[in-house]
């Protein structure tokens, strides 16, 4: 598994800041939050991001996220689907192979509305596949559909393209109604990417990205997660994702090494406890 940041865990730094000062405290790959990638290249050109990028020796090794394209309003859909469109060549000029996108829906749904969404992700997943992006479906503990695991995993199934994967986000697996039983439906096949954090000891049901800290350091390590990713095969990136407005102040050269140690520990604890067995 690669370890990496997403750069959204330094909110409110520039994105030329966190790349430099994320590789200052050796880490070599990064989630890109778009918000970032898009601020920066009012002012710059791609080249310049690109050289940024070589020159502090970093891979995008994802991009985070898309949302509004599943359900909604048809006038804003159109929106999000041509902002969509814009940012699959971004990323393919990038080398950025996965985007995760956001599964926002709020709205209750009926098997129209639930085969609507199939049929997004569908089109948004050929549409991925012709610039080289594998799509990451995010379920997210307050959607409506899908909000755990389970669901996830069944929507993946009825999509049935090899560029549409499932984006594991330790939070909302937790705060949700997922379980440790779902770890059974994934495989190397399914998993597209995983995003890690831990949370305070709140309530689940209270909890929100406010309550999210650094994975191993709460109430719910994803330990159990890492083990079974490891017995799976999965390879691919295991991004520490923190939305959490406290930590948006630690200087990111600061929470860049942090981080890194966090998770460089959580996985190779699970290697070496892999080698016990």
């Amino acid at each position: 598994m690669l370890p990496a940041i997403s750069t959204v865990c330094s909110l409110e730094a520039p994105l030329e800041a966190i790349l430099a000062d994320y590789a200052a405290g050796h880490c070599n790959a990064v989630e890109l939050w778009l918000g970032h990638v898009e601020s920066f290249l009012e002012k710059h050109g791609l080249a310049d991001l690109k050289a940024l990028l070589e020159l502090h020796a970093i891979r995008p090794v994802a991009a985070s996220f898309q949302g509004g394209i599943l359900t909604g309003p048809d006038d804003a859909r159109r929106e999000h689907w041509q902002h969509f469109q814009s940012r699959l060549a971004l990323l393919s000029e990038l080398g950025v192979p996965v985007l995760v996108v956001a599964c926002d829906t709020r709205e209750p749904l009926d098997g129209a509305g639930l085969g609507r969404l199939s049929a997004s992700l569908s089109t948004a997943s050929k549409q991925a596949a012709d610039h080289g992006i594998r799509l990451a479906i995010e379920f997210n503990a307050h959607a409506s559909f899908p909000n755990n695991l389970q669901s996830a995993v069944a929507l993946v199934e009825d999509v049935g393209s090899s560029s549409l994967g499932i984006c594991i986000d330790w939070f909302h697996f937790t705060i949700g109604p997922s379980k440790s039983q779902d770890f059974s439906l994934l495989s190397r096949d399914n998993v597209a990417h995983v995003q890690l954090s831990d949370s305070a000891e709140v309530p689940r049901e209270m909890a929100s990205d406010a309550d999210r800290i650094l994975p191993g350091e709460g109430g719910s390590p994803p330990d159990e997660l890492v083990r079974y990713l490891r017995q799976i095969g999965y390879c691919g990136a295991v991004s520490v994702e923190v939305l959490n407005p406290r930590l948006w102040r630690v200087p990111p050269r600061q929470f860049g090494e942090i981080a890194m140690t966090s998770l460089r520990t959580l996985l190779g604890q699970a290697a070496m406890e892999d080698q016990s067995e």
